[in-house]
């Protein structure tokens, strides 16, 4: 059985100074809120919308980052997505790469077929701007 990687976009968002809540009881908690975005691709390109997209990361006392984010994008013809993935980091390694695991949901006829698919991504932070290629894993 062969994994294939089709291109769904890229997801580019723009990170605001981050909340950093120490060690909690999961791990070092940082909240980092996601102040604009955009998916880029021929199948999904939009804008995020609302003030609630963000990544509420943990890292483990080895450095692990646990991703988790939740990002809402509204497509170039109106419809809204949510964008839901966890994901790991390598915190210290500076410009370590970012995977991540997609999610998507939309109640939106011509969206729907996002519900059904899982989709990687591999990113890097450069500065407040985080950058991820995002596939489709059939």
């Amino acid at each position: 059985m062969t994994i294939e990687l089709v291109p769904l976009c890229t997801l580019t968002g723009r990170l605001g100074t981050p909340f950093d809540l120490g060690q909690t009881p999961v791990g070092r908690r940082v909240i980092f809120e996601v102040l604009e975005g955009s998916a880029d691709g021929e199948r999904l390109s939009g804008r995020q919308v609302g003030r609630v997209n963000g990544d509420w990361l943990t890292i483990g006392p080895d450095g692990t980052g646990t991703l988790d984010v939740r990002l809402l994008v509204e497509t170039d013809d109106g419809a809204l997505v949510l964008i839901q993935y966890l994901g790991r980091v390598d915190t210290t390694r500076a410009g370590a790469p970012i995977y991540s695991s997609p999610r998507f949901e939309s109640g939106d006829a011509r969206y729907q077929w996002l519900n059904k698919i899982q989709a990687v991504g591999k990113g890097i932070l450069d500065g407040s701007t985080l950058t991820y290629e995002v596939h489709e894993v059939r």
